[in-house]
């Protein structure tokens, strides 16, 4: 290993332990004092408090992305990539921007939703990248701006969605400074709250996907943000397009048991396909959840007889949902099979030992799937062994 390889690595390790040893203290700050926001306070402390809410949560925040970019340049982010339906990602990015727009009075416009194209992935992350180039585009805009979104094409095989808003542009001078960790050119003369990681997290983030993030900007004019990932075919269509090529399967002479699956999952194009590989399967109702919280419920109320788990999902991570099942005496017993595009041996090993049934990787093998179906299906049914009296 060279030198500054050597410094590089140290450096993204003692950054990690760091900011793993400052969760603790501020776990407890912002622990109490959300208890404290329980309590009938007077104004003056109420304010107080939300004083030291808000700068906790920011340091939360700094704390993530510093966590973040140090995985990144380690190689150990994990990633999970996927065919990721554009349109889906940016109408949630939207939905929850669109609060701060009109809190800073910016007219936020937003693509027409019936694009069908898939880029290939991080959902999750690809949602973070949009989230803070929208805030961005708010936050530095001007009072009565506008913010739109927009669909192009990039290279061969790309697609680029960017960010195009009316504030006060970016000068020559400042461009090479706008990815440089902690560094705000112009941050201070705004007023906008910030620590100079969220474009350097994004550009890292893009290019961890296999793409790229960058912008032009005109100062007095604004500036349009874009990040550009390689196109993908959906999951439907690549089964479709299978399906078509494939010679036609004879039905099996007996008939299957019937079965009740849920599937945890936050991807749309993911779940329809599920849905239409198991409606192959005569007798098998599919329940879906894409919250892994709504996942914990119904599985506890259908008593199904196989769980699907994605690992990448918003609010709580499968691994979490995983063991949340098995500490449930209503839902332990249930074989749990993951399906996810990260697909690192070391993580497949982790959880087969953990207890799950399978690990099937994506793309999804349609028969793969079907023969497990049939295999959980068929030892559901086996009669237990009689126990023999010595």
């Amino acid at each position: 290993m060279r030198p500054l390889d050597r410094v590089d690595t140290a450096n993204s390790e003692y950054l990690a332990r760091m900011s793993h040893e400052l969760r603790t203290p501020l776990n407890a700050i912002l622990g109490f004092a959300q208890l404290l926001e329980l309590e009938e306070l007077g104004e003056e402390q109420n304010e107080n408090l939300q004083f030291i809410l808000s700068a906790a949560r920011h340091l939360l925040r700094l704390i993530n992305e510093v966590l973040d970019i140090t995985e990144i340049e380690a190689g150990r982010l994990p990633l999970s990539l996927e065919p990721v339906p554009v349109a889906e990602v940016v109408a949630e990015t939207v939905s929850l921007i669109r609060p701060l727009a009109d809190q800073h009075q910016v007219l936020l416009v937003s693509p027409p939703q019936d694009t069908q194209v898939h880029v290939l992935g991080d959902r999750q992350r690809l949602k973070q990248i949009l989230l803070n180039l929208l805030s961005n585009a708010v936050r530095y805009n001007r009072q009565g701006g506008r913010v739109e979104l927009e669909y192009a094409p990039a290279g061969n095989h790309g697609l680029r969605v960017q960010v195009r808003d009316t504030g006060r542009g970016i000068g020559p001078e400042a461009m090479g400074q706008l990815f440089v960790p902690f560094e705000r050119p112009g941050g201070e003369q705004t007023g906008v709250e910030g620590a100079g990681l969220g474009l350097p997290l994004s550009r890292r983030l893009a290019e961890a996907m296999g793409g790229t993030l960058d912008l032009v900007s005109t100062p007095d004019q604004g500036s349009t943000f874009w990040v550009e990932l390689p196109v993908a075919e959906g999951p439907v269509q690549r089964v479709e397009r299978q399906q078509e090529l494939a010679a036609p399967v004879a039905p099996g002479p007996e008939p299957e048991p019937a079965m009740t699956v849920l599937y945890i999952e936050d991807n749309l194009s993911n779940l329809q396909l599920v849905e239409r590989v198991l409606s192959r399967r005569a007798g098998t109702r599919l329940i879906s959840a894409m919250r892994p919280q709504l996942g914990l419920e119904l599985a506890a109320e259908h008593d199904p007889d196989l769980i699907l788990l994605d690992l990448h999902l918003p609010d709580m991570p499968g691994q979490e949902v995983l063991r949340r099942l098995q500490a449930e005496p209503r839902t332990a017993q249930v074989p749990v099979v993951v399906l996810s595009a990260d697909a690192r041996p070391k993580l497949i090993e982790q959880l087969l030992a953990e207890g799950v049934r399978a690990f099937l990787t994506k793309p999804l093998d349609v028969k793969e799937l079907l023969e497990l179906l049939q295999t959980v299906a068929t030892e559901r049914d086996q009669p237990a062994p009689e126990r023999v009296n010595a």
